[in-house]
């Protein structure tokens, strides 16, 4: 086994080479769990690169290692943490977690007032956002913005989120509330990398 040094950044312009593997890598996880999953473009990937809304984990020796990203919906109110992948040679080996930390902290300290929302079918981020203390709730309490929804159209399941007139659909709607969390507290701003060892074969 070798141990590797993995560092949790805030993904740049220059890690427009991971895309193509983060994007296939997610539809490969989607089906193998048998979810849904909305569709992401190499063009959405790269713009929440070069807007500073994703975080990336990179070895020591440049591979990839897991990704995910955030965005903002009405103005602030809401965040959205979502598109969390890792590459399954580092699963299980608490890198998942990192990226989740790291993306939630960095959404945080850059809107703190705002909502914090996921939407997920995997039990797996269910556990780790409720870690971080978000709590589950209807559809009716996330942002109501259609581009946020419209993103769902490219999931096999939009058909029941339809049937159910998006009061619910295989996924759970989770949320943190700043103001139910007044003491959370936020990553500190000279606080930009998190790196730490795992094994591999």
């Amino acid at each position: 086994m070798n141990t590797q040094m993995i560092f949790v950044r805030i993904a740049t312009i220059n890690d427009g080479r991971y895309i193509d593997e983060i994007i296939k890598e997610t539809e490969a996880s989607a089906i193998a769990r048998g979810t849904g999953i909305s569709k992401r473009t190499y063009e959405s990937i790269f713009q929440k690169m070069r807007d500073g809304k994703a975080v990336i984990a990179v070895t020591s020796a440049g591979d990839w290692v897991g990704f995910a990203y955030f965005e903002v919906w009405e103005e602030g109110k809401f965040v959205s943490n979502s598109g969390l992948i890792v590459s399954p040679e580092y699963r299980k080996s608490g890198v998942a977690r990192s990226i989740k930390d790291r993306l939630f902290k960095l959404s945080r300290r850059l809107y703190p007032m705002a909502k914090i929302f996921s939407i997920t079918s995997g039990a797996a981020v269910m556990k780790m956002n409720s870690l971080i203390g978000f709590q589950p709730v209807t559809f009716g309490e996330i942002t109501h913005d259609i581009k946020f929804w419209e993103g769902c159209k490219s999931c096999p399941n939009f058909n029941i989120l339809q049937q159910k007139k998006q009061v619910n659909c295989l996924c759970t709607a989770m949320l943190f509330d700043p103001e139910a969390c007044v003491n959370h507290s936020i990553l500190p701003t000279q606080d930009l990398i998190q790196r730490y060892a795992t094994r591999t074969h």
